[in-house]
């Protein structure tokens, strides 16, 4: 089977996803984002390419079954329920309510994803839940494809490092498991930084924005590792976590 990483959605191809468990990593923030509003007692969450398509869309629901949620450029969208910090998708915040969310990397690359088997949305804080999933795939030799979000096309630091800690996770027996470069690359990062998680949000460069912006509490709750033990599914255009309603 094939274990291959991207470190920027601008270069997959189709065949790269095509039948395949993607993960998608965006782990600062939407990835930790979609997490822990799942684990936290959101119904589902439904990402959306812009503010425009959350508000066209908004208006098939009651305005208190739903929360427009996301940001643009790290802040919140103005008129928005919430933006895009995990800490505040609270469970008495988000408690049986459908969320509406757009960002500027996490859902774009989401609704990018062609033909895959299965689209899993990654992060540090459901760290072993989704592991559990993609060893399950390994063992029965379904190709992965761990998409790194990235920063509006360009590689980040802390996506990589998150990559590569599955990538090191995943059970691998001499010649059945081929990886492409950019996965033994992660890896290699990923060990450099190890479980000191907070050292690597502070040397990557969008890391160092949120700091700047005001959300250093966010690099704190993403870097809590199965804070939120939780599977957050892609599927018909929605994220549900999955359970035993949704087992595989």
């Amino acid at each position: 089977m094939r274990l291959d990483v991207f470190f920027t959605p601008l270069v997959v191809r189709p065949s790269d996803t095509s039948g395949r468990l993607v993960a998608i990593v965006d782990v600062l923030r939407a990835s930790t984002t979609v997490a822990t509003a799942l684990g936290n007692g959101a119904k589902t969450v439904i990402p959306l390419e812009g503010a425009e398509e959350v508000i066209s869309r908004s208006k098939e629901f009651a305005r208190s079954q739903i929360l427009l949620a996301g940001e643009q450029k790290m802040h919140p969208i103005t008129g928005f329920d919430l933006g895009n910090s995990p800490q505040a998708f609270k469970p008495k915040v988000v408690e049986g309510k459908t969320i509406l969310i757009t960002t500027t990397n996490g859902t774009r690359t989401l609704l990018g994803v062609q033909g895959a088997r299965d689209i899993v949305i990654a992060s540090y804080v459901n760290f072993t839940a989704v592991l559990a999933m993609m060893k399950v795939a390994a063992s029965s030799n379904t190709d992965i494809a761990i998409i790194c979000a990235g920063e509006e096309g360009s590689f980040t630091l802390e996506d990589a490092a998150c990559a590569g800690r599955y990538v090191r996770a995943i059970p691998k027996r001499a010649d059945s498991v081929h990886v492409n470069d950019a996965a033994s690359a992660s890896v290699l990062i990923e060990r450099k930084y190890g479980e000191n998680i907070a050292k690597l949000f502070k040397e990557s460069s969008h890391g160092q924005a949120l700091q700047a912006a005001g959300f250093g509490d966010d690099l704190v709750a993403a870097a809590k590792v199965d804070s939120y033990p939780v599977v957050p599914i892609y599927q018909e255009r929605q994220i549900t976590k999955l359970g035993p309603e949704r087992a595989r």
